[in-house]
């Protein structure tokens, strides 16, 4: 689908451009979300629905 000859023209390199920087953000995204996330740890009777 994609070839060397569309990667070298303009719409090819702005194509990995924007790859490149939703990528970056996404990472960035992440990681933000996973340090402001709080730990939970989930016990096996909470896991299998014990209530006693």
């Amino acid at each position: 689908m994609f070839n060397s000859r569309f990667f070298a023209s303009p719409l090819g390199r702005a194509a990995i451009a924007s790859i490149l920087a939703l990528t970056a953000l996404s990472g960035v995204a992440m990681s933000h979300r996973a340090a402001a996330a709080p730990l939970v740890f989930a016990s096996p009777a909470a896991i299998t629905g014990e209530l006693a």
